[in-house]
């Protein structure tokens, strides 16, 4: 996969993709990561990229002219037949797993990196596919965002990852939140591991996993509930768990 991004501060993203996961993807020529200076596509001499804003108000925003220069140059340079053009900022849809995994299929994402006060609305409503956010927060700048957007991605890509079993046991990855993890040692300090980790009996390993996912996602995060394929068994264990403390689950 090819990956442009168009930023004001490239060098924000070398200790990101410069290590780990990210740093091997693109050593083994799954992910072609690209960095695209926003102020390379100015006209004036002072490479000057925002103005003030047309009705009055404060900060700065992002002229249309240098995105639409730099995306259309990305453009012409790539042979890329499916591609998606995101755009970083909070009032986006939020970004989730199950757009991680849709993007993931893309040849191509150019990400847009804003700063400032914001973009010229033409940009969202004229250049990009997408607008993207990755939480009910506003940052700095989209380069966090896209970081963010990037990592999540690239684990998705086949290669990716040293296991192919790794990203379905992600959280969210089936919509619900992850199982505990254990290693060694099986005890620390009197915790102790579940014995039926310790069993070798995988159907079992397996059973109390989704439990556990189930357990954990009622507690932290139970609207992920509404939306997660759940299955009859798991719908008796929700059961089980209202029937033990009388919160209800629909």
């Amino acid at each position: 996969m090819r990956i442009d991004i168009v930023t004001l501060f490239p060098a924000m993203f070398e200790g990101v993709f410069g290590a780990s996961i990210i740093k091997r993807a693109q050593e083994k020529g799954l992910l072609d990561i690209r960095f695209t200076q926003l102020r390379d596509f100015a006209f004036d001499k002072h490479r000057q990229v925002d103005d003030s804003p047309f009705g009055g108000g404060s900060g700065m925003v992002l002229k249309p002219e240098p995105m639409f220069r730099a995306v259309r140059s990305i453009l012409a340079g790539s042979a890329c037949a499916r591609r998606r053009i995101l755009l970083m900022c909070p009032s986006g849809r939020t970004f989730t797993q199950d757009m991680a995994k849709e993007l993931a299929a893309e040849e191509q994402l150019i990400v847009l990196c804003g700063h400032y006060e914001g973009f010229d609305a033409r940009i969202r409503e004229h250049l990009v596919d997408e607008t993207i956010s990755v939480g009910d927060f506003v940052l700095t700048g989209g380069e966090l965002p896209a970081m963010i957007v990037v990592d999540a991605v690239a684990r998705m890509l086949p290669g990716v990852l040293g296991s192919e079993e790794s990203a379905p046991t992600d959280s969210f990855y089936e919509g619900l939140l992850g199982f505990p993890q254990y290693t060694r040692p099986r005890e620390y300090e009197g915790m102790a591991t579940p014995e039926v980790l310790l069993s070798g009996d995988h159907a079992k390993i397996r059973a109390w996993r989704r439990k556990e996912s189930l357990r954990l996602t009622r507690k932290n995060r139970p609207e992920l509930l509404q939306r997660a394929g759940l299955t009859a068994e798991d719908r008796r264990f929700l059961a089980e768990l209202e029937a033990e403390d009388g919160w209800e689950t629909h």
